[in-house]
């Protein structure tokens, strides 16, 4: 899953993140709209955001705020984005802005409690799965999303929480995504210790490991350690100084009470609340079209990830050469070709599409 805070030290140039959209043409099958279609101008009755909805929570602790923005138009093609850690924000997918709208896709940032722009309870007792699959549905509810048009991508942490919402309310659902998550915790830990584990040079694993059962998670070397020998192999493999600013801005503000309550403080497997959860035997139920993607150098098993394409009742795998747990940088072409090409085979009316 996303990984705990970087060092500010890490944090990269500004990098432009967004690219025109397409010329403006008329409405296509494949539900591309026509630019004054997809931009919409202002409605002047009412004050415009930019988008951004707040979107108050009803939760056994009180009502809470979480916040989304739609960027974009389509009544037929809406993608609702789950970020990962968990604990981390949004913000690490705005390179979606330089694929989707030029092909006509609407998509809908959104900072789960807890997370960026959202309220934080600051109660431990709120991070719980079951909560924020309810959270999810009251989000879907306030945005009128339905199965004519709702797509859910799911990354890392958001991946448990897409499968666990799909799982319950897979009929609201006009496709699901699970990017870059295994759909067992106990096979995710047995892949990193191993697998990815053994890759490490001996000396950096031993100490990683003598850091680890000391409990010592807050030594400025546990990191130091990762990031140069883990980070840049299996999380997003480019340089530590060329990681793409959205990502250093969003792992910065990592919710780390969060991110310990549900993953645990290691980055080997799993001591949280998910430490035994497992959907592999339940993912024949999921009727609603499945896209399951992954990288041959993630941190979850790429042949893991293939496995849930089979076991859907209509999966497509998608799995990227050259891409690791962050395929959406590491490996732009592959992943967002796909995941372009499948949502509009889907809104075609196919349901295992062929990539």
């Amino acid at each position: 899953m996303l990984k705990r805070l970087l060092a500010p030290t890490l944090l990269a140039l500004m990098a432009a993140a967004c690219s025109p959209a397409s010329t403006e043409a008329p409405d296509t099958p494949t539900g591309t709209p026509a630019l004054t279609t997809y931009f919409p101008a202002p409605d002047t009755t009412v004050l415009a955001d930019g988008g951004v909805k707040m979107v108050p929570i009803t939760t056994p602790k009180g009502t809470f705020n979480v916040w989304t923005k739609r960027f974009g138009s389509n009544p037929r093609i809406k993608l609702l984005l789950l970020n990962g850690g968990p604990g981390a924000t949004h913000e690490y997918f705005e390179c979606m802005e330089s694929f989707l709208p030029r092909e006509g896709i609407e998509f809908i940032y959104y900072d789960q409690l807890g997370c960026g722009n959202s309220d934080n309870p600051q109660d431990t007792s709120m991070w719980s799965l079951p909560r924020y699959v309810e959270e999810v549905e009251q989000v879907r509810q306030a945005l009128q999303l339905d199965s004519s048009n709702f797509y859910l991508l799911g990354h890392s942490w958001g991946g448990i929480l897409a499968a666990e919402y799909a799982l319950k309310y897979q009929q609201h659902l006009k496709g699901l995504v699970i990017s870059n998550m295994m759909m067992s915790i106990p096979a995710y830990g047995k892949y990193a210790d191993e697998v990815l584990a053994p890759q490490l040079k001996p000396e950096v694993l031993k100490e990683i490991r003598a850091l680890e059962a000391r409990k010592d998670y807050q030594n400025p070397r546990y990191m130091e350690l990762l990031l140069p020998n883990f980070y840049t192999q299996h999380i997003l493999r480019r340089p530590l100084d060329a990681w793409p600013e959205p990502v250093n801005r969003s792992f910065a503000k990592m919710n780390q009470s969060l991110y310990v309550t549900m993953q645990g403080p290691s980055e080997f497997g799993v001591a949280g609340k998910l430490l035994n959860w497992n959907r592999v035997p339940d993912l024949p139920r999921l009727a609603v079209p499945v896209l399951s993607i992954g990288g041959k150098y993630d941190t979850m098993d790429p042949e893991h990830m293939r496995m849930v394409a089979e076991k859907v009742q209509h999966g497509t795998a998608l799995i990227c050469p050259r891409g690791s747990h962050m395929s959406f940088y590491d490996d732009q072409p592959t992943y967002m070709h796909g995941l372009i090409s499948w949502m509009k085979g889907v809104d075609r009316g196919e349901k295992a599409v062929k990539l």
